[in-house]
């Protein structure tokens, strides 16, 4: 039986390669302009599974805000460290990540760091990601949507077991957190590698209402 990579394993060796193909989605584009629009300056964004730092952390840095970008892969966080210098990043798993800003963040941002994992961790990593949304400010989220647990696949040329939940599912996870949705919607993604395949992508604009 093959034995079935980390999310760790996957990222450290893809590198920037990963940046590449998936650096330019444009739907993950225009939610990063909408989040952008609606930050106040200054603004504190943690940035999950930051990659190489391109685009969420570059962009968001560059317009002035705090962003801190985690992610599992070291070969990554040191990619981003020399690719973004105006953010800080850190190896850390969302699973267990414990933030240091007290009162938690104007902005989260996730596109697509859950894959690799089992449903139950993703169902506690949304809830732990909503938890860090501070009072006003605002949760973007992207991932491949689908009720699938365990699923062994091959993607980019390396064994992995996926999980995701449902549209449904991650709408109801967040509300129940204390999340408003404001908008969520589906497109199609087909990167410029058969390796990686054409994939359905789901996002999702939430906010945490002040009281």
């Amino acid at each position: 039986m093959t034995r079935r990579e980390t999310a760790a394993e996957v990222f450290d060796a893809l590198g920037a390669r990963y940046e590449d193909l998936f650096g330019r989605v444009p739907e993950q584009m225009a939610a990063l302009d909408w989040i952008a629009e609606r930050l106040p300056a200054g603004a504190r964004v943690l940035d999950v599974g930051s990659g190489t730092g391109r685009p969420t952390a570059e962009a968001l840095a560059g317009a002035g805000h705090a962003v801190t970008g985690i992610d599992v892969s070291a070969a990554m966080v040191e990619t981003a460290r020399t690719l973004v210098p105006g953010a800080r990043f850190e190896q850390a798993d969302v699973r267990t990540y414990v933030p240091r800003e007290a009162g938690g963040f104007d902005a989260v941002c996730s596109f697509f760091p859950l894959l690799v994992m089992d449903q139950p961790e993703i169902e506690a990593a949304l809830d732990r990601m909503a938890s860090w949304v501070a009072p006003g400010g605002y949760l973007v989220l992207a991932t491949v949507p689908g009720d699938i647990r365990g699923l062994d696949i091959e993607w980019m040329g390396h064994p992995v077991t996926v999980s995701s939940l449902s549209v449904d599912q991650h709408l109801r996870r967040l509300t129940e957190a204390g999340l408003e949705v404001l908008h969520h919607h589906t497109s199609a993604f087909v990167p410029a590698d058969p390796l990686a395949g054409p994939e359905e992508h789901f996002f999702c604009y939430a906010t945490r209402r002040t009281a």
